[in-house]
C-alpha cells in the first residue's frame, strides 16, 4: 500500500448527512494573492478589453466559504472586481467585444459549474416548504455576482449570438441544467431567469433545451423522484408553452401527455403542483379539445392514500372546470363528479372540505346548475347522508349549502332523489332487519341441537355407568 502515501484525504464526510450544508465541492485555489485592479470606467477606453479580460482571469480564481475567515482579502477583491464588471457591462455602451466572449463563458463556468452535494433534507419525509428554512449555500457572496454579471452579459444590447454561440453551446446548457438541483432558493431563481434569457436568445438550441428538460423529467418521474428545480423549470416550460403557435403541434401534445401528467405521479407533487396545473391549464386554453384525456389521466393518477395529493388533485380540478366551456363538460361531468363524490364522502374532513369548496365557485356552480338533472343523482347520497352523520361541524355547514343551492336548482328532482333515498335506506333496513332475525334464529337452533346433542350423550354414558356397577355387583357376589 506504499503507492497511497501522500494521496490526497477524502474530505466527503461519512455517515449523517449534516443538517446544514456546507458550501458546494470547490476546488478552492489556496494562498493566491490577488492584486487590486484600477476600476474600469476610470480607465482609458484603449485600455479597457485589456484590464476587463484581466478582472475576468482574476475572477477565476475559487476560495473556500467553507473557512469564513480565510483569505478575506482576495475575497474582497474578487468581489470588487465582480462588481466593478457588473456595473461597466450595464451602463457602457460598446463594453462588450469580440474578444471577451471566450473569457465570460470560462469565468462563468469554472465559477458556476460544480458537484451540487447529496439533499440534506429528505423532501418526503416531513418536509414543508413553507415550515422548514432552506438550506443556503455558503458562497453565494461571489455567485450571486457571477449570475448577476452573466444576464447583464447577456441582456446587454451589445451582445452578439453569433459569436456567443460558439461558446454557449450544448454542453453548457446541460450543465446549466444540473445547477437546477442546487438547494439554494435563490440560486434556482437566477439559473430560471438565466435559462429563460438563453431560451429567448439562441434559436438553435430552444428544441435541445426542450428535449433536454424532458429527459430531467423523465429521470424524475421514473428513476430518483428527487430533484430541487421541477418548480422552476415548469415557470420556465409555462412561458414556453404560452406561446406555442395554434394549431398545437403533435409534438407539444405528446410533451402533455407523456411529461407533464406523469408528473402528478410522483409524492413531491407539493414542491411544484402550482406550477405543473398552470402549464398543463395553458395547453387546455390553446386547446380545449385535450381536456377529456387530460381528466382521464388525472383520475387514473388519482392518489388513494396520500390525503394532500388528494387534496391537491381537487384543486387541479376546479382549475381545468374553470376553463371548461359546456361542450367539454359534457365529456367529462360524470367521471368527475363520480369522484367528486367519493371525495365529499371520505371521512378526512380536508378532502370533503375542498371538495365541497367546488360550490363556492361561481362559474362551477353554473355548470352544474345547467347539468342538475346529471350530476344531482350523483352527488345527493353522499351530502344527504353527510347532512345527518359528518363529525365536522364546518363540513356540515357547507353539506345545507350544496344541498339548498341543488334544491333551488331542481326542486322536483330534489323530491325525487330524496324519496329515492329514503326508499333505498328503508329497503336496506328491513334486509338488514330480516338477516338479522335469520341469524337470531339460525343461532338458536344450532344452540338447541348442541343442547340436545349434549343431553343424549349424557345419558348414553350414565347408561354405561350403570351398566359397569351391575356388572361390578355381579362379580362380589360371586365372589
Amino acid at each position: 500500500m506504499a503507492w497511497l502515501k501522500g494521496a490526497p484525504k477524502d474530505t466527503i464526510p461519512i455517515g449523517k448527512v449534516p443538517r446544514k450544508q456546507k458550501s458546494s465541492r470547490f476546488y478552492a485555489k489556496e494562498n493566491v494573492e490577488l492584486e487590486r485592479l484600477p476600476s474600469l470606467k476610470e480607465t482609458l477606453p484603449a485600455k479597457r478589453t485589456e484590464l476587463f479580460i484581466k478582472k475576468l482571469a482574476q475572477c477565476q480564481v475559487i476560495f473556500d466559504f467553507n473557512d469564513p475567515d480565510s483569505n478575506l482579502k482576495g475575497k474582497e477583491i474578487k468581489r470588487q472586481a465582480l462588481q466593478d464588471m457588473l456595473e461597466f457591462v450595464a451602463t457602457t455602451k460598446g463594453a462588450i467585444t469580440d474578444v471577451i466572449y471566450p473569457e465570460v463563458v470560462k469565468m462563468v463556468s469554472v465559477n458556476l459549474f460544480r458537484t451540487i452535494p447529496p439533499p440534506a433534507v429528505d423532501k418526503e419525509e416531513g418536509y414543508d416548504p413553507e415550515e422548514d428554512e432552506p438550506i443556503l449555500e455558503a458562497s453565494w457572496p461571489h455567485l450571486q455576482l457571477v449570475y448577476e454579471f452573466f444576464l447583464r452579459f447577456v441582456e446587454s444590447p451589445d451582445f452578439n449570438v453569433h459569436i456567443a454561440k460558439r461558446y454557449i453551446d450544448q454542453r453548457f446548457i446541460l450543465q446549466l441544467l444540473e445547477l437546477f438541483d442546487s438547494e439554494d432558493p435563490r440560486e434556482r431563481d437566477f439559473l430560471k431567469t438565466t435559462l429563460h434569457r438563453l431560451y429567448g436568445k439562441f434559436l438553435g438550441l430552444r428544441a435541445f433545451i426542450r428535449k433536454s428538460i424532458n429527459n430531467l423529467f423523465f429521470q424524475f418521474i421514473y428513476e430518483t423522484e428527487r430533484f430541487n428545480g421541477i418548480a422552476e423549470l415548469l415557470e420556465i416550460l409555462g412561458s414556453i408553452i404560452n406561446g406555442f403557435a395554434l394549431p398545437l403541434k403533435e409534438e407539444h401534445k405528446t410533451f402533455l401527455r407523456r411529461v407533464l401528467m406523469p408528473l402528478h405521479k410522483p409524492p413531491s407533487l407539493v414542491m411544484y403542483h402550482a406550477q405543473l396545473t398552470y402549464c398543463v391549464v395553458q395547453f387546455l386554453e390553446k386547446d380545449p379539445s385535450l381536456t377529456k384525456e387530460v381528466v382521464d389521466n388525472l383520475l387514473r393518477y388519482w392518489p388513494k392514500i396520500n390525503s394532500a395529493k388528494e387534496v391537491m388533485f381537487i384543486s387541479t380540478i376546479e382549475e381545468i372546470l374553470d376553463i371548461c366551456d359546456n361542450n367539454e363538460f359534457q365529456k367529462i361531468k360524470i367521471p368527475v363528479f363520480q369522484k367528486i363524490a367519493q371525495c365529499v364522502a371520505s371521512t378526512h374532513f380536508q378532502i370533503a372540505e375542498r371538495a365541497l369548496f367546488l360550490w363556492n365557485n361561481d362559474y362551477v356552480l353554473s355548470l352544474i346548475h345547467e347539468n342538475v338533472k346529471d350530476i344531482l343523482p350523483i352527488m345527493f347520497d353522499p351530502l344527504y347522508t353527510y347532512s345527518q352523520e359528518h363529525w365536522n361541524r364546518n363540513i356540515h355547514s357547507m353539506v345545507y349549502t350544496a344541498l339548498k343551492s341543488f334544491m333551488d336548482m331542481d326542486p322536483e328532482l330534489f323530491d325525487q332523489c330524496t324519496y329515492n333515498y329514503k326508499q333505498k335506506n328503508n329497503g336496506d333496513n328491513k334486509n338488514n332487519t330480516n338477516n338479522a332475525e335469520e341469524r337470531q334464529k339460525r343461532v338458536w337452533e344450532k344452540l338447541k341441537l348442541e343442547v340436545a346433542n349434549n343431553g343424549n350423550n349424557n345419558n348414553n354414558n350414565n347408561h354405561s355407568n350403570h351398566s359397569n356397577n351391575s356388572n361390578s355387583n355381579n362379580d362380589i357376589s360371586s365372589n
